[in-house]
C-alpha cells in the first residue's frame, strides 16, 4: 500500500474493502490486547501510566504509515522495561529522560538512513536469549510487590542485586508485612489462574477474545464488588491505575537545555536505541514467517520507522517503542491484511485515553502485575535453560553469563560481556575445525594429508603450524585446500616458508589448490 495506490479509485475501494472486512476488526483486537500491557508496562517502567499508551498511539498512526511491515504492530515493549526503569530512577527528572528518547529515535534513524539494518542480526541467538531471560526475571521481581499490595515499591531504586543486601532485605520483608493487602493478593490469584488455566481454550476457541481483557475486566469486577461485601476490602488509590482525566494537559516535553547537563543521556540513549533495534528486528522476522503471503519486511526502512517513533515518543512524553511480537502475532490471528489494522489498532487507543479516561482508572494494579508475571515468566521459562543446557556449554555459558551480568550490573554491561563470551567460544571452534590430518604408511614411507577447513585465517596459523613441523623427516606430505573458500595470506605465507625447510628435511611436499606465494625476507 502507498501513495500512488491510495489515489487510484479502483485502489481505494480495494483498500477500503479489505479494511472493513480484514483489518477494522483485527485493529479492534490488536486494541484489546494492547491496552492492558500498555498500561502494564508503563507501571512496571516507572512512568505516568499515559506515557505507555501514548507510545501504543504513536507506534499505530505513525510507525505503521513508515514501516514496510504489512502486520507488524509497535508499542511499548517488555524488554525495555529494565533500562527504562533504570533510566528515570538515575535521572531523576523523566524531562531529562525523555531527552535520552530522543536521542535513542535519531540513532535508529542513522542505522537505518546507513543501512545498517542487518548488523543488529549478527548479535548471537544465546546473548539474546540470555538477555530476555533476564528481563523476565527483573519483570516478575519487580511485580511481586504490587501483586502483593505493596504500592510503593521503593525498594528497586538500587537494582535487583541491591535487594538482597542484608540491610535491604530485612526492610523489604518489613515492608511487606505493613503494606500486604488481601484484597490485592485475591485479585492477583484470580487473574494468574485465567492467563494460565484458559490460556489454550481462549488460544484454540475464543481467540475472538484476548485473555488480558478478560483478566483485567474480572479484576475489574472484583475490585468493584469487595467492598460491597466488606467496605475494609476497597482498594487504597494507589492500588487502582490514575490516568489524568485531560491528559493533553498533563503531557511531559523534554528538557533541551540539559543535553550536555550528564554524559549518561547518550549512554542510555545508545542502550536504548540498541536493545530496541535488536528486538524490533526480531520481532519482524518472527512476524514476516507468520505472514500467510509471506511477504518480507525492509529492515532498514522498519528502523527509519522506529528510529522516527521514538524521537515522538521522547518529544510528547512516551516512553520508547519497539516492535512487538504479541501484538503482531494477534493481528496475524485476528485476520490482518494491511498496515490499517496497526493504524486502526492506534486510532483506539487514542480514542480510549482521550474520551473514556475514567473507564481506564478502575483497572486494579494487580491484574496488570499478573499479566506482567506471565509475560515475564514466557521470557524466562525453566524449559529455556534447559534448551541452552543441552545445545552445549559454548551456548549455554554465554547465555547464562549474560543474565548473571545483567541482573548484578546492566543490560549494557550484560550483552557485551555475553557478546565477548560468544566470540571466545566462536574463536576456540574455530581453532578446532582448522584442518584434519591423517597418516598413513606405505612400505617405509609415512605419508600425512592435511586436509583444510573452508576459512583458514590468521587465527589457524599457529596450530597449524605446530602440525607441519611435528611431520618426520623423509616422508610425504600433502595440504589439500579444495575445500578452502579462503585461505589467508598469513597462513600461505607460512606454508610457502614451510617448503623450503621441507625441502632440507628430505619431506616431500604437494599442495592442491594453495597458492605458493613469494616470501619476502625480514632482514
Amino acid at each position: 500500500m502507498d501513495i500512488k495506490s491510495l489515489l487510484n479509485p479502483h485502489k481505494r475501494h480495494y483498500y477500503r474493502t479489505i479494511w472493513f472486512k480484514h483489518d477494522l476488526p483485527a485493529g479492534l483486537t490488536v486494541f484489546l490486547v494492547a491496552l492492558p500491557l500498555c498500561l502494564g508496562i508503563s507501571l512496571a517502567s516507572g512512568a505516568p501510566l499515559y506515557a505507555g499508551i501514548l507510545s501504543g498511539v504513536i507506534g499505530g498512526l505513525v510507525v505503521s504509515l513508515i514501516s514496510g511491515s504489512q502486520l507488524g504492530v509497535s508499542g511499548p515493549a517488555a524488554g525495555l522495561t529494565t533500562v527504562v526503569a533504570a533510566s528515570i530512577i538515575s535521572f531523576g527528572d523523566y524531562q531529562v529522560f525523555l531527552l535520552a528518547v530522543f536521542f535513542a529515535g535519531v540513532f535508529q534513524l542513522v542505522l537505518g538512513i546507513l543501512q545498517l539494518g542487518t548488523v543488529a542480526l549478527y548479535f548471537p541467538s544465546a546473548v539474546i536469549k540470555g538477555m530476555l531471560a533476564a528481563i523476565g526475571i527483573i519483570l516478575i521481581s519487580k511485580q511481586i510487590p504490587l501483586s502483593l499490595g505493596y504500592d510503593e515499591p521503593d525498594f528497586w531504586t538500587e537494582g535487583f542485586a541491591g535487594l538482597f543486601s542484608v540491610n535491604k532485605f530485612y526492610k523489604n520483608f518489613g515492608n511487606f508485612y505493613h503494606h500486604f493487602s488481601q484484597p490485592v493478593v485475591l485479585i492477583t490469584i484470580v487473574s494468574l489462574a485465567i492467563l494460565v488455566l484458559f490460556s489454550n481454550f481462549f488460544r484454540r476457541k475464543a481467540k475472538w477474545l484476548p485473555l488480558p481483557l478478560l483478566t483485567v475486566s474480572v479484576g475489574v469486577g472484583l475490585s468493584l464488588v469487595m467492598p460491597l461485601i466488606n467496605p475494609a476490602w476497597a482498594l487504597r488509590a494507589t492500588q487502582i491505575v490514575q490516568i489524568p482525566a485531560n491528559i493533553f494537559g498533563e503531557i511531559t516535553t523534554p528538557d533541551f537545555s540539559k543535553v550536555f547537563s550528564n554524559n549518561r543521556i547518550f549512554i542510555d540513549a545508545f542502550t536504548i536505541g540498541l536493545l530496541a533495534s535488536l528486538e524490533t528486528l526480531l520481532c519482524v522476522e518472527a512476524i514476516d514467517k507468520l505472514d500467510p503471503l509471506k511477504r518480507r519486511t525492509p529492515v532498514n526502512r522498519e528502523l527509519v520507522a522506529q528510529g522516527i517513533g521514538n524521537m515522538a515518543c521522547g518529544m510528547v512524553g512516551a516512553i520508547p517503542m519497539t516492535a512487538v511480537i504479541v501484538r503482531g502475532a494477534a493481528n496475524v490471528d485476528a485476520g490482518g491484511r494491511t498496515r490499517l489494522s496497526a493504524f486502526t489498532h492506534g486510532l483506539f487507543l487514542l480514542a480510549a485515553v482521550a474520551l473514556v479516561p475514567f473507564a481506564l482508572n478502575k483497572i486494579p494494579f494487580a491484574s496488570l502485575a499478573a499479566i506482567l508475571l506471565i509475560t515475564g515468566y514466557n521470557l524466562t521459562k525453566p524449559g529455556l535453560y534447559r534448551q541452552m543446557f543441552r545445545l552445549g556449554w559454548n551456548q549455554f555459558l554465554p547465555f547464562i553469563i549474560t543474565i548473571v551480568v545483567i541482573l548484578m550490573t546492566d543490560l549494557l554491561v550484560g550483552v557485551a560481556i555475553g557478546l565477548m563470551i560468544s566470540i571466545y567460544f566462536l574463536v576456540r571452534n574455530n581453532f578446532n575445525a582448522e584442518y584434519k590430518i591423517v597418516q598413513h604408511q606405505e612400505s617405509a614411507t609415512e605419508y600425512f594429508y592435511i586436509k583444510l577447513n573452508s576459512m583458514v585465517t590468521f587465527l589457524n596459523k599457529v596450530n597449524l603450524q605446530k602440525a607441519l613441523y611435528k611431520i618426520p623427516p623423509y616422508s610425504v606430505l600433502t595440504i589439500d585446500g579444495s575445500d578452502s573458500r579462503f585461505i589467508d595470506y598469513d597462513v600461505l605465507e607460512m606454508i610457502s616458508e614451510y617448503e623450503k625447510q621441507a625441502h632440507e628435511r628430505h619431506i616431500q611436499l604437494i599442495l592442491k589448490n594453495v597458492e605458493r606465494v613469494s616470501v619476502t625476507s625480514l632482514h
